[in-house]
């Protein structure tokens, strides 16, 4: 499966089971809008269905806790963003 395919179902995935919000989902969507300028950062992308994966918008994080929250995500979103700008 393409790994901009992937991202996508990812997104909808944590959308439907974990309450992704839609700005992060707005953001991450356009990535996979744009597959001649993200598929470079495969292993980033790759990185980020991970994280979507282990999404919990009330999950416990930092210290003990493994899930990723908002904050997490949106750091993760912004430096791929910041990535691509450069390429």
């Amino acid at each position: 499966m393409d790994v901009m395919n992937h991202l996508q179902q990812a997104v909808k995935r944590a959308q439907d089971e974990n309450e992704l919000p839609d700005f992060l989902a707005a953001r991450i969507l356009r990535m996979a809008e744009q597959p001649d300028r993200y598929r470079v950062l495969q292993a980033d992308i790759e990185r980020l269905i991970d994280q979507l994966a282990d999404y919990d918008t009330y999950g416990q994080t930092g210290y003990l806790g493994m899930g990723v929250n908002n904050v997490i995500l949106e750091k993760a979103i912004e430096r791929l963003e910041e990535k691509a700008a450069r390429l």
